[in-house]
């Protein structure tokens, strides 16, 4: 049983990503989203070292919004919180909430 407090959607969807990394210097890549929520995210194939606390954009489409990253790991997975100011990170560029985003794609 899933002990989370909101729902979530596991997708694959590319997206670009900038920031800082652990030695202060800029960086930009293109990974995949994955396991959305409305305040929060998982990204995959992240190559730049990370850290935790630290604020990075993420930018699908035109739509760009900006989280905290909450942890990370050596496999390149990186979980973000979206900040209050920043669309939820699912509607970032979809357009969508998250409800209707389950609505598309069924709850089973």
């Amino acid at each position: 049983m899933d002990r989370r407090k909101e729902r979530r959607l596991n997708l694959e969807l590319p997206v670009r990503v900038f920031g800082l990394d652990k030695m202060a210097r800029p960086f930009a890549e293109i990974v995949r989203l994955g396991n959305v929520s409305n305040t929060g995210a998982v990204l995959n194939g992240v190559r730049a070292r990370m850290q935790t606390g630290e604020i990075v954009d993420v930018q699908l489409g035109t739509s760009r919004a900006q989280f905290r990253i909450l942890w990370t790991n050596f496999s390149g997975e990186v979980g973000l919180q979206a900040l209050a100011s920043s669309q939820p990170a699912l509607s970032m560029g979809i357009g969508l909430g998250l409800s209707d985003m389950f609505e598309m794609v069924g709850t089973g």
